[in-house]
Parts: structure tokens; C-alpha cells; sequence
């Protein structure tokens, strides 16, 4: 099932408690990203201190939903060294954590005895699974959505043993 970043942001408005992402690749060619990464390739830095710089719809998004008391988390295992696109993306991370996200690192040699589903993550309140699926490439293909217990019970293991083990961002350095 393909959707729209409007639909993912009603299904998100409607979360009651928390939210989880867990992500696994080492780079994704999302094509909303790309300009930043080339930027970020030349020396461009986000400068915390100028926040109208770098706030963006989606931070809006992320803002509501925890200010409604939704705990949103976010997990990533990053093989190490990281690439540079994990770098980008942790320059970058400041701004979700400012505007209400829990983030934290997993190096993926520390994920080896973990039981992981195959494709990235959302998990809407322990009940509704959304996979992001991405080509070999990195850019997006499709969501697959889900209610199945089983699954969603898989997911919600998963993200807590990749939680229990993983580095807050404040402490993760690449």
C-alpha cells in the first residue's frame, strides 16, 4: 500500500501513546533529502542556534504529537564506520530531539543475536505496524501496513531490545 505524507500524518495525529520507528540501512535515497546531503557534503552545517533555518513541516508534526504526551522514539543500527550518510543524518538529529523525539544508536555488531524484522518500522501504539520499504538503492518504494497481533508484537520486541541496547543520541558520536 503507497501512501501520502498527509495520510502518515493523520495516522500519526491519531496515535494515543507512542510511536516507534526503527531504522536498519546505512543510506537512503529519499528524494526530500537529497539537496541537504549534497549540501552537507560540502561543508553545509545546520546551525542549532537558528532554528527557523532548519524547522521544517514534518518537526511541526513531531511537535503535536508529543505535546499531546505520545512518546515518539526513533532507533537506528548504523554499521560501523558509519557511512556519510549516517554522519548527515546525525548532524541532522538535533533538530528531531528539539522538537520532541527520543533518539538513540545502535552499532548493528551489537544487533547481530537480535531477532529483527527485514524492513524499517512503525509501530502506532503496539497495534499497527507500518514497514517502509526501499529499493537497493535507498529510495522509497512502498508502505505495507498491518494489524496483525503477531507482527506487531515481533515489531514492539524488536524495537525494545534494539532500545535496551542502543546509545542515546547525546552520547553517540561518528
Amino acid at each position: 500500500m503507497s501512501q501520502s505524507l498527509s495520510s502518515f500524518a493523520d495516522l500519526l495525529r491519531s496515535v494515543e501513546r507512542s510511536a516507534v520507528h526503527l531504522e536498519m540501512r546505512d543510506a537512503y535515497g529519499v528524494e526530500n533529502e537529497i539537496e541537504g546531503f549534497e549540501a552537507w557534503k560540502k561543508g553545509h552545517r545546520l546551525n542549532p542556534a537558528d532554528r527557523e533555518s532548519w524547522w521544517r513541516p514534518w518537526l511541526d508534526l513531531v511537535q503535536e504529537v508529543t505535546s499531546k504526551g505520545v512518546t515518539m522514539r526513533r532507533a537506528r543500527i548504523v554499521s560501523e564506520p558509519v557511512s556519510d550518510y549516517i554522519r548527515f543524518e546525525h548532524s541532522g538529529t538535533f533538530t528531531n530531539v528539539a522538537a520532541g523525539e527520543d533518539i538513540r544508536w545502535l552499532p548493528r555488531r551489537q544487533a547481530s543475536d537480535l531477532a529483527l524484522p527485514g524492513n524499517d518500522f512503525w509501530l502506532f501504539d503496539g497495534r499497527v505496524v507500518q514497514f517502509n520499504i526501499f529499493d537497493g538503492d535507498g529510495r522509497w518504494v512502498q508502505t505495507d501496513q498491518t494489524e496483525d497481533a503477531a507482527t506487531a508484537r515481533l515489531c514492539a520486541s524488536a524495537f525494545e531490545a534494539v532500545w535496551e541496547r542502543a546509545i542515546p543520541h547525546e552520547k553517540y558520536t561518528v
